[in-house]
């Protein structure tokens, strides 16, 4: 009967939670005959029910510390949810038994043998622990006579923590009246013939007589002994501890020996171990979060953000892990305050519906950005910690260029930050030094390969590229790879003809074609054209070449748009470098590197997992520059906090720059490549930056505001606001509601706040709140939020701007366009040419990622506001093949930012003290 209620039970498990099975862990230590005839009697009936079982099997010469490691194993392991250490330990080593069943986790102890289990049940705590099996199937026995136990009179003989004790303790706390006898009983005979219920675990055969037991009781024998019996072809037989063949005469009830306690205390193994499984779904249960949120003490003035930052004691991270549904094994712990998040947790929640989907984006800005970062973080905390919603930011990790150089660090700002924010801005969990180290290795391959192939024959390229070792030749898999690009379908080196070796060891790389530059996570203006190849070791090669900045080599771009490891790989495997001399595109996998690039990056794909000021979760993964890529955080990232959240959940991530730049990336190049849509758009608006694009004096960073943004004037944020209304048709035109966050300053009047507001709706918003988060944090942001939660129930009929197999021309021409108001555009004849050679190579496909400037929605920074009936100049296009886009450049600019006069590091430097970080981010 227990195995067929347990065996439906798990059936409705799997149902409701496809995929998911209930886990029972054995461990065993050496192969004594008797363990090992009960561990198959316990994986046959976990078999039967549905129990997915492992047998986990330790040699005999196990030491107590791999015992213990094996166990700290098995506790970390999601998977399992009932584990039991087979007794006796049949070791070589001296082994403490109490100490290694005490290891086991409670929560897993289906034995119920730790003594924390035992305290629990000592005290009465049925509910809440795990009662060893066989008192536990003893119990059930009773229950299925009928009698109640309540008031009886009961008797346990045997004291052992394995039946006796604990037998006691179950008795007691169902009501009965127990006495425990034992071998220093006297009046064994005596005390049995009084009790109700008798449980016998002494372990001698036969020692309780019939003639003892009082007429109706009910018997449990527990015992299992061994007697001579000629009769029996072993010369022995099974008994128990009472005699049974007078006592079943006495006894209303009484359990036969064998095939009474025995089957009864494997099936309660069992149905502890179901249980386990059940209290790990309640527990577990995706997108049901029990979060703690910190609670703010604002302060007038605003302090400083590194004030705030370090004011905030931060949860350990692996709370927050827990506190969001994380199993331990997902989470790899980097200090207290970040943890990188497995990619296996995509798959466990593969069948869990996606929350919603918010992006984050802002009107044209000011070079001083107005609030995105500080606004995105507001608006989770005010979803979380004030509307009690499962909500999940995700953001671009910050370059150490402008946290070192002018712009300073991205953790938001006030009450509204990612803390630690210094962990936040310097190397976090050191994936852009990944980045760097990749990208630097491609970089040294292109040069190498060039100088190899300018120095050596083809036999002697051969014979370095294909050594013979131990007299074999063997080709590796990405040289395999290379032969099939080739056409050359051979496996064998030895049969390659002279042509095909050829073919196969010259790249042939034309140097005037490589678009792969070094890069470094520094301003350094002075790397920004350089000549390599002036040792006299490189033989006269040299060249012009430069150095960008980390987040813009298209490794970054590519950690940003892979959906895996091995999407990753693939990406890194198609980059393009350069191309031959006879203009076929070269790769990655061409230089053998692809390999190389995945190793290098296997960590770094992994998200980052932060927290707020107020303790609600974020991951920080991907940093891609907003002009020559795409600008948004990681899809892995999005895709793992909108399992987590649940359906009813949000994801709000921010997109870089303003709408017509990282939106419209967001849109058609992120969505496209991730396959999510958005449910919102948030787009912040300031009073000053509307100010600006109503004719306002130019706006400079390091430089004290003019009058005009100090002052109420309504007349130049009525006229600014036609950047506004621009840039909301621009998030209208994909078809997602619009949300306008009016993120407020200390300078801005009543009117001029109320004004922003009333255009942003008559322009077509969803709806537009004032926002006060940088002084209030998430309460600033309440009415952002619940807009937010207003908006996600509305339509979205998300469309892309443009069909990806139209011509590179007709998609440059659409966002143009329609995105940023131009009449058309022009291609200078760079960039004509390169649309010929990327349409030639097979690259005409692929999405547009404009680079253009952040400060107009045309290419000059100058034109503020909303022109119209300008021409787009195109000076040029680059493919990020792997990324998986062309890049057009519009106008000028350098991916390696200069260090100004006065960098931001001048105010950076350790407390002398804590040794913490001082300084302003």
């Amino acid at each position: 009967q227990v195995r067929d209620r347990l065996k439906q039970q798990v059936v409705e498990m799997t149902e409701k939670f496809p995929g998911f099975r209930p886990g029972l862990a054995i461990l065993q230590v050496g192969n004594r005959d008797d363990s090992n005839l009960y561990i198959n009697m316990k994986l046959k009936a976990a078999a039967e029910i549905g129990i997915t079982a492992n047998h986990i099997k330790l040699p005999n010469t196990a030491t107590e510390a791999d015992v213990l490691k094996c166990i700290a194993s098995l506790n970390a392991d999601p998977a399992v949810h009932g584990f039991i250490v087979q007794l006796p330990l049949d070791s070589d080593k001296p082994i403490n038994t109490e100490k290694i069943t005490n290891a086991v986790a409670p929560e897993k102890d289906v034995d119920g043998l730790s003594s924390i289990n035992a305290g629990k049940l000592s005290r009465g705590d049925l509910g809440d622990c795990f009662i060893p099996c066989t008192p536990k199937g003893c119990m059930e026995l009773i229950r299925q006579t009928g009698v109640q136990v309540a008031g009886k009179r009961a008797v346990v003989i045997g004291r052992s923590k394995i039946v006796g004790a604990p037998m006691h303790d179950l008795l007691l706390w169902n009501n009965a009246t127990v006495t425990t006898c034992h071998s220093k009983t006297s009046t064994l005979a005596e005390e049995v013939g009084k009790a109700d219920i008798l449980v016998v675990a002494a372990g001698r055969a036969e020692m309780v007589k019939g003639e003892w037991i009082k007429p109706g009781a009910i018997v449990i024998d527990c015992g299992i002994n061994h007697v001579p019996d000629s009769t029996k072809a072993s010369g022995k037989r099974v008994v128990g501890d009472v005699a049974y063949t007078s006592a079943k005469e006495k006894a209303s009830f009484i359990t036969p020996v064998p095939g009474g306690v025995g089957p009864m205390t494997v099936a309660m193994l069992m149905q502890s171990t179901v249980e386990s499984a059940q209290r790990f779904l309640e527990k577990f249960q995706p997108g049901k979060w029990t979060i703690q949120y910190n609670q703010l003490t604002l302060k007038m003035p605003v302090p400083s953000d590194i004030e705030i930052s370090q004011s905030c004691m931060p949860k350990p991270i692996d709370q927050v892990a827990k506190e969001v549904g994380l199993f331990p094994d997902e989470v790899e712990l980097y200090g207290q305050t970040k943890a990188k998040i497995q990619l296996s947790v995509l798959n466990r929640l593969k069948n869990q519906p996606d929350g919603k989907y918010v992006v984050v984006t802002g009107i044209t800005p000011t070079p001083l950005g107005e609030g995105k970062s500080t606004t995105t973080v507001g608006l989770v905390q005010a979803l979380g910690a004030h509307l009690h919603q499962n909500v999940f930011a995700c953001v671009r990790q910050p370059s150490q260029g402008p946290t070192f150089g002018i712009k300073g660090g991205a953790a938001g700002g006030g009450y509204c930050q990612v803390v630690p924010m210094e962990e936040f801005n310097l190397h976090l969990t050191g994936d852009i030094h990944a980045i760097t180290a990749a990208n630097n290795l491609v970089a040294a391959a292109i040069d190498a390969r060039i100088f190899h192939e300018l120095t050596q024959s083809d036999q002697a390229l051969y014979n370095r590229l294909v050594p013979s070792v131990n007299g074999v030749r063997k080709f590796s898999d990405i040289q395999i790879r290379r032969l099939q690009k080739l056409g050359i379908n051979k496996t064998d080196p030895m049969v390659l003809t002279k042509e095909e070796i050829n073919s196969f060891v010259r790249l042939d790389i034309d140097p005037g074609t490589i678009t792969w530059q070094r890069v470094l996570d520094t301003n350094d203006r002075f790397l920004r054209k350089i000549t390599i190849g002036q040792s006299p070791t490189e033989k006269g090669f040299t060249r012009t070449a430069q150095f960008d900045i980390t987040v813009s080599s298209e490794i970054m771009a590519v950690l940003a748009l892979a959906d895996g490891l091995d999407d990753m790989k693939r990406r890194f495997g198609r980059m393009v470098v350069a191309s031959s001399k006879k203009g076929q595109p070269v790769t990655a996998d061409d230089l053998g590197v692809t390999g190389a690039l995945a190793v290098l990056m296997k960590d770094a794909v992994k998200p980052n997992l932060m927290q707020t000021l107020e303790g609600t979760p974020v991951f920080v993964h991907a940093g891609p520059f907003a002009n020559i890529a795409h600008g948004n955080s990681s899809v892995l990232a999005d895709k793992i906090a909108l399992k987590l959240v649940g359906k009813d959940g949000f994801v709000v991530t921010e997109a870089g720059f303003g709408a017509d730049i990282g939106m419209e990336k967001f849109f058609n190049i992120k969505c496209r490549y991730s396959g999510l849509r958005p449910h919102v758009v948030v787009l912040v608006a300031t009073v000053r930056a509307l100010k600006m694009h109503g004719g306002g004096p130019a706006v400079t960073a390091g430089v004290p505001l003019p009058k005009e943004y100090t002052e109420e004037n309504l007349q130049l944020v009525a006229k600014g606001c036609s950047n506004l209304n621009k840039q909301i048709q621009n998030a209208r035109m994909f078809g997602v509601p619009v949300v306008v966050a009016v993120n407020a300053f200390k300078t801005d009047t009543k009117a001029e706040l109320a004004l922003v507001v009333q255009h942003a709706k008559e322009a077509g918003a969803f709806d537009a709140v004032e926002c006060t988060h940088w002084a209030e944090g998430g309460k600033g942001a309440l009415a952002l939020a619940q807009a937010v939660q207003r908006a996600s129930q509305a339509p979205s009929n998300f469309r892309f701007l443009y069909n990806v197999e139209l011509p590179v021309v007709d998609k440059i021409r659409l966002i143009a366009q329609q995105v940023y108001g131009a009449r058309d555009i022009e291609l200078l004849p760079e960039a004509q040419e390169k649309v010929a050679l990327y349409t030639k190579q097979g690259f005409g496909n692929l999405p547009i990622c404009m680079a253009k400037t952040h400060l107009s929605l045309s290419h000059d920074p100058e034109q503020k506001g909303a022109p119209t009936g300008f021409v787009l100049p195109i000076r040029d296009i680059r493919a990020s093949v792997g990324a998986g886009f062309l890049y057009p450049l519009v106008g000028t600019m350098s991916t390696m930012p200069g260090l100004p006069t006065r960098p931001c590091f001048y105010d950076i430097d350790l407390d002398p003290v804590s040794g913490g970080v001082n300084g302003l981010f």
